[in-house]
C-alpha cells in the first residue's frame, strides 16, 4: 500500500487522521514520525496557519522522501480580534501550559460577552508534499468549523484538542468536545480541507511505493 507520512507528534491526531482517509476512502497508509524514525521538530514561526503548515510539511518531506502531510490550525475568537489564533498552542507563553488552562483562559476574556458576539471557529490549514514525475508539488488547503464559544469549558477535555472543549455547535446544540470520533471527523475541519486535496491525495495513490528514509 501507498504511504503518506502524517507529520504530526500529537498521537490523537494522528488517530483522526487515520479515520478521516478511512471514512473518505483514500488507500494510503498513514505512518507516523516514529515510523520514519524523525526525532527532529521545526520551529512554528510563520504569520498563518498555512506558513507553518508549510514550513512543517517541506520540513519532514526532505527528511523522509514520502509523500508528507502536515497541518497548523487553531481557535479564531472574533471578539478578541481573532486571536489566539496562530499562537493557538503558545497563547499562554508556555510550553507547558495545560489544555484545561488554555480553555479556561478562553471562557476567562469572554466573560461579559453577549451571545451575537460570540462567534468562533477553529481553524486547520492542510499541506501535501509530493513528487510527481520527479517533480516536487506543493499544495494546501483550509477549512473551519463555525460555532459560539460557550460560557463554560465542556468538563472533559481531550488531550491535545483544548479548543473543542469551549466550541458550542447551536445547529447540534452541544460541544464539539461532545461528539464521537466517528461523528467528530465527519464535521472535521481538517476532513473538509482534505477533501479539496482528494485529487492530489489520488495522484499520491498513483505513485510508486517509495522507501521510507
Amino acid at each position: 500500500m501507498h504511504r503518506i507520512l502524517i507529520a504530526t507528534t500529537n498521537p490523537a491526531k494522528l488517530a483522526e487522521y487515520r479515520i478521516l482517509l478511512r471514512q473518505m476512502e483514500i488507500d494510503l497508509e498513514p505512518v507516523s514520525l516514529a515510523d520514519a524514525g524523525i526525532k527532529d521538530v521545526p520551529e512554528e514561526t510563520g504569520e498563518t496557519f498555512r506558513d507553518n503548515a508549510l514550513a512543517k510539511a517541506r520540513f519532514y518531506f526532505a527528511r523522509s522522501n514520502v509523500a508528507t502531510l502536515a497541518d497548523d490550525g487553531g481557535l479564531e475568537v472574533d471578539a478578541l480580534g481573532g486571536a489566539p489564533g496562530v499562537r493557538s498552542h503558545r497563547w499562554l507563553g508556555s510550553a507547558t501550559s495545560t489544555d484545561r488552562a488554555l480553555a479556561e483562559e478562553v471562557i476567562r476574556r469572554m466573560e461579559g460577552i453577549e451571545k451575537p458576539r460570540r462567534t468562533a471557529r477553529i481553524r486547520a490549514a492542510l499541506a501535501l508534499i509530493y513528487k510527481d514525475d520527479g517533480a516536487v508539488r506543493e499544495v494546501v488547503a483550509e477549512d473551519a468549523i463555525e460555532g459560539l464559544i460557550a460560557p463554560r469549558a465542556y468538563p472533559e477535555i481531550r488531550p491535545g484538542f483544548p479548543y473543542r472543549a469551549v466550541l458550542w455547535l447551536p445547529e447540534l446544540s452541544c460541544y464539539l468536545a461532545e461528539l464521537g470520533e466517528d461523528e467528530e471527523a465527519r464535521l472535521s475541519q481538517r476532513k473538509k480541507a482534505l477533501q479539496r486535496l482528494r485529487g492530489d491525495l489520488q495522484m499520491v495513490m498513483s505513485q510508486a511505493v517509495a522507501p521510507l528514509s
